[in-house]
């Protein structure tokens, strides 16, 4: 993806970051998010079902066959793709304007963190309402809903706007520090490997 100087321009981080968030939601994300969603709908109704984790997920897919784990898809497929490609994207662009002419320019780890951190609040800011449209989608009350846009019709319907931004706040803390730390991870991991395998 990168060009021909070996730079990855903010087009291409999107369409990564595209990538990687529909990959991640198809195979892993979606099965465990559907689990659980359903697990703490569950355990915080009068009666819970589930008699542990690996009696939930047996019960979930006794009742509903392998499609109970993967409720929401679509929502969660727009969440995740949404999530990553406004990730990299932010990261790509702080990363090369930082960087300007220079490529070869390091950037330091504490600097790194703080573009992760501001790339993990655009991604809150600019994913919430697919995200709360998720949660709904794969919870006990996903019945409710015909798709996952009558979904969404149905929260602003009966909500209003803002019911799309519920969580908005803790979600904001949690993923500008999980971002931050990611990205920090990630770019001292390719310093290492670029050492390692270095080739003159």
């Amino acid at each position: 993806m990168r060009d021909e100087n070996g730079k990855l321009d903010s087009k291409r981080g999107f369409l990564c970051g595209l990538g990687a968030g529909v990959a991640e939601a198809v195979f892993v994300v979606c099965p465990m998010e559907t689990v659980k969603v359903k697990f703490i709908h569950d355990q915080t109704s009068a009666n819970p079902k589930y008699r542990g984790f690996f009696h939930g997920v047996r019960e979930i897919i006794r009742t509903q066959g392998l499609k109970g784990t993967y409720q929401g898809l679509t929502a969660t497929v727009l969440k995740q793709g949404s999530n990553q490609a406004i990730r990299f994207y932010v990261m790509t662009s702080l990363r090369n304007w930082y960087k300007g002419d220079n490529p070869n320019k390091t950037i330091n780890p504490l600097l790194t963190g703080l573009f992760g951190a501001v790339a993990g609040a655009a991604s809150v800011f600019g994913n919430t309402p697919l995200d709360v449209i998720k949660t709904r989608m794969q919870g006990l009350e996903a019945h409710k809903y015909k798709s996952t846009m009558d979904c969404a019709v149905k929260i602003m319907k009966h909500e209003g706007p803002m019911a799309f931004y519920k969580g908005t706040v803790p979600r904001l803390g949690r993923v500008c520090m999980d971002v931050a730390i990611v990205f920090i991870i990630y770019e001292e991991v390719v310093k290492v490997l670029n050492k390692v395998w270095k080739t003159d």
